[in-house]
This record gives structure tokens, C-alpha cells and sequence, in this order.
């Protein structure tokens, strides 16, 4: 596998460049596209779901273009794609590297590029301020491929909002064709938005539906799954085969309810979600292991000890005795979890649940821990993403082909 530097630094070649529009027919993934004065912003929320949000997290966390990829057929032996992308930067954190571009051709990754510049937001921790700088764009090449008909796949940076300006080829372009794939439409928090994954096709979302042959929409948002309303309403309204929701971490870690809200909010997102989606396979996934909050409520802090050493690593600010009150832990979560479905089952046969320390739990905590005591790396995204194709796709599972 070939690794693309920026276009800006490589020496200039002669080619009879097309240039062919941006168009939703060429993105898979999105759920809307904004024109901007540049070209094109892809997004995650519609734009109706959007004007109903307040917080800046989840607005950065649905621009950013998570299982987001362009899609296309071609005999190009070269392919360039300027954007315009809008990184994060944190104070006394080690630089983040630059976003990742996976090229794939007919399923396979082949190459990787990124993009250096753009904006960038600066945020402090320790303050919880930030400061945006503005900046330019930039052009990722994928050169010297074969003249063959080819299916191509360019996924974007999972962390990265990118604004798509340009795509050029030295030969034509052709939307993808429909490959008859089941759309598995997911929803999740920054685990399965890809924290800390090496790339946007390996986030452990896309590479379960890799494995399985499935076409990912993934609405995993960082830091954002806290049973919006509009976030049921656009699993509702958006159509798909299959459908899980992992529910859990972050009502914990900015414990945003106590186990009296909690368990009619559940049942209200998944009485939403079966509005539109009566009979579809929904499987809902609990949390996976996180020792800090097991038994512990939140609020999730950085620890300023070591963001001092130039780590990022997060503590849990809760007290286990506050359980007694109702606040929530993982463990108040899955207990909750697995007997609303249980209930709910009764009357909706194709209603599952999957415990998610069954993805990542105490086995898999010595040999890969979490680095920041919240996120897998990119190892555990792997396990996590065979491990749930295993469970559900294959024969037997909640999502296996009838």
C-alpha cells in the first residue's frame, strides 16, 4: 500500500485532466450536502435535524465526514481530490496528524493520502476555550494506478470536517453502481465516530460492514449520542436495512440524566426509530468495557496531571454512591438495556440487544488498553469491528441475510 503526499509537493506532471463536478451522486454515507461559496460540505445530520441543535460538539462531530466516502467508476491512473479541511489542535497535547484519505479500488485499500493546511481549531482543555484559525486548501493525488475499469472509494478523514472543492482524473467518471449491498445504518458515540482509529475505512464501523458486505451510514457522533430526539427522528426517516444503536458512555461521562430519564428516553428513541422502521433488524449495543465509569457516574474530566506530560487521559468526577440517587454508571446502563429490550421483545421479535463488553471487555483490557481510559486504539477498532460482524451478520446473528 502506497502512501500520496500533498500534490503541492510532488513534481509537476503533464495530464489531460477532467474535471468532473461534485454531486451527491458521488457521495455515499452523507445524509445531506451543503453548497458552499467553495463546493461542497458533506454532513451527517439534515439540515432540518441541525437548525434543532445547540452544541457545538455535536455541530463539529456531524461535519465531520465519519464513513463518508466519494464513490465512483473509472479508468483514471491518477485521481486528485482538493478540499478544504478544518482540524483540532489541543494545548499542551502533542500535534494531531494530519486527517487520512483511504483510497480503495474494488474493495481493497491501496493507497493513502492527506491534506496539510486548512483551518484549525485550538482548544484548551484546562480552560475549555478555543480559538479557530483560518487556513488554505490542499490537494491529495492517488497516481500510478492501472487503466483498468476500477471501482473507487475515496473515504474521507473520519475527525476531519472536509469541504470538498475539486475532483480531477486523466480519464472519465461514472457514479458507482448499485452493488445490491444491505445499508446498515448505525448510530454511536466517539467509538463508533472512530477516536483514535488509524483510518476512516478502518473505524471499527466500516470495517464490520466491510466484512459483512455492507453499506455503512454512520451516525456515530464524538462526544453526541445522547438520545436527540432528531437524532431518532433521522434514523426514522432515513431508509436502511439494518440498524443498531449503541447507547451508553456519554450519558455517563457528561452525565446528562438519571436512571429516571433514562429509561423512557430509551424507549421513546426506539419508539421513533420503529415509526419508520417497523420490521427492520434493530439491535441495540451497550456499552463497551470502560473501567473508569463500570461503577462509577460521571462527569468525565481530563486529567490535568497528565495533560501536564503531554497526554491526554480522562478521569471519572463522579461518586459510585451517588448510584443510590440514580445517576448512571455502564453497568446501571446495560442492566437497564437489556431489560427494556427483553420487555420490548415480547412484541417486537425483530429486537435484539448485544452486550458490548461481548466487543471489547475484561480479556481484551490487558492486552489492548484504552490510552486515555475511554477510546480504543486502532488495534481494538479492528477486534471490535470482526467481532461485531461476527455477531451480527454472520448465520445466526440479528442481521444475518433471510
Amino acid at each position: 500500500m502506497n502512501t500520496e503526499s500533498n500534490a503541492e509537493s510532488e513534481s509537476p506532471i503533464a495530464y489531460n485532466w477532467i474535471t468532473t463536478p461534485l454531486t451527491a451522486g458521488l457521495l455515499r454515507g452523507a445524509l445531506d450536502i451543503e453548497r458552499t461559496e467553495r463546493g461542497l460540505l458533506p454532513h451527517r445530520l439534515p439540515a432540518w435535524a441541525r437548525a434543532q441543535n445547540n452544541d457545538g460538539q455535536l455541530a463539529m462531530a456531524e461535519s465531520q465526514p465519519s464513513g463518508v466516502r466519494l464513490a465512483f467508476r473509472t479508468r483514471a491512473t491518477v485521481v486528485e481530490l482538493d478540499t478544504l479541511p478544518s482540524k483540532r489542535a489541543y494545548v499542551g497535547v502533542p500535534d494531531r496528524p494530519d486527517g487520512t484519505y483511504d483510497f480503495l479500488v474494488d474493495g481493497r485499500l491501496v493507497r493513502q493520502g492527506s491534506v496539510s493546511g486548512g483551518h484549525t481549531l485550538t482548544i484548551d482543555m484546562a480552560t475549555g476555550t478555543f480559538e479557530r484559525t483560518l487556513g488554505a486548501p490542499g490537494t491529495v493525488r492517488f497516481a500510478d494506478l492501472s487503466d483498468a475499469m476500477k471501482d473507487v472509494e475515496i473515504w474521507l478523514p473520519h475527525d476531519e470536517t472536509t469541504e470538498l472543492l475539486a475532483l480531477r482524473t486523466d480519464a472519465p467518471v461514472e457514479p458507482a453502481a448499485d452493488r445490491g449491498r444491505p445499508v446498515w445504518l448505525h448510530h454511536g458515540s466517539s467509538i463508533s465516530h472512530g477516536s483514535d482509529a488509524a483510518s476512516p475505512s478502518t473505524i471499527w464501523p466500516a470495517r464490520a460492514a466491510s466484512l459483512a458486505g455492507a453499506d455503512l451510514i454512520n451516525l456515530g457522533f464524538g462526544g453526541s449520542a445522547m438520545l436527540d430526539p432528531f437524532t431518532a427522528r433521522t434514523i426514522r426517516d432515513t431508509p436502511a436495512d439494518v440498524i443498531s444503536v449503541k447507547i451508553g458512555i456519554n450519558l455517563v461521562n457528561y452525565d446528562v440524566m438519571r436512571i429516571r430519564a433514562f429509561t423512557p428516553a430509551v424507549h421513546g428513541f426506539l419508539d421513533t426509530i420503529r415509526e419508520g422502521h417497523p420490521t427492520a433488524p434493530l439491535l441495540v449495543v451497550s456499552p463497551i468495557l470502560c473501567p473508569i465509569h463500570e461503577d462509577t457516574p460521571g462527569p468525565a474530566a481530563p486529567d490535568l496531571d497528565t495533560l501536564a506530560d503531554g497526554q491526554l487521559k480522562f478521569k471519572a468526577m463522579g461518586d459510585p454512591a451517588e448510584r443510590a440517587y440514580g445517576k448512571l454508571t455502564l453497568a446501571v446502563i446495560r442492566e437497564e438495556l437489556a431489560r427494556i429490550v427483553t420487555q420490548r421483545a415480547a412484541d417486537d421479535p425483530r429486537l435484539h440487544y448485544l452486550e458490548g463488553r461481548e466487543l471489547y471487555g475484561e480479556a481484551d483490557l490487558g492486552e489492548l488498553p484504552l490510552p486515555d481510559d475511554i477510546h480504543p486504539d486502532a488495534a481494538t477498532h479492528r477486534r471490535i469491528g470482526e467481532r461485531f460482524a461476527e455477531l451480527a451478520f454472520a448465520p445466526g446473528g440479528p442481521f444475518e441475510k433471510r
